[in-house]
């Protein structure tokens, strides 16, 4: 699941390149061929790469001219002075590199130290081409969780020292063309990004804001072996730590960075495959993205990554691509903030603009994804109150719980508490279903209306029977109960028909109630609650009314507008939820009621765990209707509208 983001915004980027452009023809003065082979490999490489340039941090005798750390805080200087933005302002650096210049301390402690800046937070994530992404989440993170007002993320790789010849002499210049191959890929660079919260313009983007909806990361360790790797032999049986010294590890080629070509095929499955989710879940759509920025290590890749994504039918057309390799390099875990640096320095951007970023990552393969979009400066932003903290916006809509636990009758606070727990992790999981990310941008049409009326109408016609049931299954001390729950029972045993009517006459064409689909989630709901329904005393029901009838109150009301919006219809199309959206308070205060009533009876921590139990588990089973409102089914009934799909604009697969 992406990690999303509500207020996050980058507020300038910037990038150093150390020396001048070194190239093709020039690279042996810094990159010495070691021996015959070495010509022809080189030849063969760059004809396939694309890359026609780069830069080193070293001079053409070896000797290092700006340490990683230099190059780190140079990006981050860059990026300060575009934005017109002082480093005190910053309170949070993350790092991003495959190594800084010592094996400890951590790098960002040393780019901290290079820039003699104040005392802040940093984070050191060593890894290979998405450390940077993870940089970029790690600063955005502390500023969503309202820790940071801003946070520096930087990435920065320096490999040309080990591509030195002098570092291939205990071999007597001989290697294997694993280690060959990347002596001529990787070159040296840093890029760096200021992310802030509230709404700060563009930096060189005069009435344009931008905003970092989400991250996704994933790592298959687990299921490939290493690809990418410094520090083991070549064989990968030994590391370099249990050689009896440093020179017997450089002889044995433990210390030569290394990748296996062989296994590359397996990381751009693995990309797409994810890409492919995301697409699916409704996170991305690519005939949203209007640029791609894509970080692939050579240009022999464009055309696997372009043909798996056309396999997929999730193409993004060729000429929304943007890349900077052939004259910046490949610059490891640097090359996207680079990339996204250079290219917003560059480009024009225009309101509503996304712009979708790749990094795909060899060394155990992980693949790491972005998306920004382009708003308007004077755009109000939305905020909503968190499930963390009341101060911290995250999201379009302030959603509160059913009921306030500072405002709870004497005795219920801590129940409450338990309960609105429960409420903001249903509420927020709710919130990010493909079902509701399709209305909240507005991509919620009619036939996704009606699908979604068609699965709903069933759940609601069992909400009165498992009513009666619990109530009938009440003793003596619970009658006062049991008549509550009769009230709140009848009133809701003709909602389902107010539903099928609203489906009807939104253009539904399903004309019997049996007939219509029947939700996955919303069975194991109804089970669940039957089965709960026919034991002896079951109070914990009223857990579950405080989730159905806070969805009613609570979620409802906020979608409505937006439904509205999206799907013309009559109002008289809208009764079943115009009805809930105004009713449900009255429900809840009925519920309130009935929690004192068996408190009373039964006794707080009894009463609290069996209603805090089924409260958790109705929520669980509930979203789990959420989520499966747009999924396809493998056979539709006749007569059904055809469910929405991508090329429709619904965003499915």
């Amino acid at each position: 699941m992406p990690v999303s983001f509500q207020r996050v915004y980058l507020e300038s980027a910037g990038y150093f390149m150390p020396g001048e452009p070194i190239p093709n023809d020039r690279m042996d003065a810094y990159i010495a061929p070691l021996n015959r082979m070495s010509e022809r490999i080189k030849r063969r490489i760059l004809a396939e790469n694309g890359i026609l340039t780069r830069h080193y941090a070293i001079d053409a005798e070896g000797v290092t001219q700006h340490t990683n750390a230099q190059l780190a805080a140079g990006a981050i200087r860059d990026c300060l002075q575009r934005g017109g933005a002082e480093l005190s302002r910053v309170s949070l650096l993350a790092s991003g590199s495959s190594g800084g210049d010592t094996l400890m301390p951590g790098f960002a402690n040393m780019i901290q130290g290079e820039l003699a800046a104040q005392p802040m937070e940093t984070h050191s994530v060593h890894g290979i081409c998405a450390a940077g992404v993870s940089a970029i989440q790690t600063a955005a993170q502390g500023i969503e969780l309202g820790a940071h007002r801003s946070a520096m993320a930087v990435a920065s790789e320096m490999p040309s020292r080990l591509f030195k010849r002098s570092r291939f002499a205990a071999r007597g210049y001989e290697t294997d063309f694993d280690s060959h191959f990347l002596r001529w890929m990787l070159s040296d660079g840093a890029g760096a990004l200021l992310l802030s919260d509230g709404s700060p313009a563009l930096a060189g983007a005069p009435g344009l804001r931008l905003k970092l909806k989400w991250v996704h990361q994933r790592a298959f360790s687990g299921d490939y072996p290493v690809c990418m790797q410094l520090g083991l032999t070549e064989d990968r049986a030994r590391g370099h730590l249990d050689f009896g010294s440093w020179a017997e590890a450089e002889a044995a080629g433990a210390l030569s960075l290394r990748q296996d070509i062989r296994l590359l095929p397996h990381l751009f499955d693995i990309g797409i495959h994810e890409y492919a989710g995301l697409v699916r879940d409704g996170w991305v759509d690519p005939k949203r993205v209007d640029h791609f920025l894509c970080h692939y290590s050579s240009e022999k890749f464009i055309p696997v990554v372009e043909d798996l994504m056309n396999k997929a039918d999730l193409s993004i057309p060729r000429e929304r691509w943007w890349s900077n390799l052939a004259w910046r390099g490949n610059t490891g875990a640097a090359s996207i903030l680079i990339m996204l640096a250079e290219f917003l320095h560059t480009k024009t951007l225009k309101p509503g603009e996304q712009i979708f970023c790749y990094v795909p990552e060899s060394g155990r393969f992980m693949a790491a994804y972005m998306l920004l979009e382009v708003e308007a400066a004077d755009a109000a932003p939305v905020t909503m109150v968190s499930p963390r903290a009341a101060t911290v916006p995250d999201d379009d809509f302030v959603i509160a719980p059913p009921h306030d636990p500072a405002a709870a009758p004497e005795g219920l606070g801590a129940l409450l508490t338990e309960l609105a727990a429960i409420w903001h992790d249903y509420r927020s999981r709710v919130w990010r279903t493909p079902l509701i990310r399709q209305i909240r941008e507005r991509r919620f049409a009619l036939p996704d209306y009606l699908n979604w009326m068609e699965q709903w109408v069933p759940q609601v016609r069992e909400g009165s029977k498992w009513m009666r049931e619990g109530a009938a299954s009440l003793s003596g001390p619970y009658q006062m109960l049991a008549s509550l729950i009769d009230v709140h029972a009848g009133e809701e045993q003709n909602d389902f028909n107010i539903l099928f009517s609203d489906y009807k006459k939104a253009g539904g064409t399903v004309a019997q109630i049996d007939d219509l689909r029947r939700n996955p989630g919303g069975e194991a709901l109804n089970a669940y609650l039957h089965g709960l329904a026919a034991t002896r005393d079951p109070i914990g029901l009223l857990g579950a009314i405080y989730i159905i009838e806070g969805t009613g109150q609570r979620i409802v009301p906020a979608l409505l507008p937006l439904i509205k919006a999206s799907v013309k219809l009559p109002p008289d199309a809208f009764r079943f939820l115009e009805y809930h959206g105004h009713n449900d308070e009255n429900h809840l205060n009925r519920w309130l009621a009935a929690v004192e009533m068996v408190m009373a009876v039964e006794g707080q921590a009894r009463a609290a765990r069996q209603i805090i139990d089924t409260a958790r588990h109705t929520a669980a089973l509930y979203l789990m209707q959420f989520q499966h409102i747009t999924e396809r089914m493998p056979h539709e009934p006749p007569g059904r509208p055809k469910a929405n799909t991508a090329a429709e604009g619904g965003g499915f697969l």
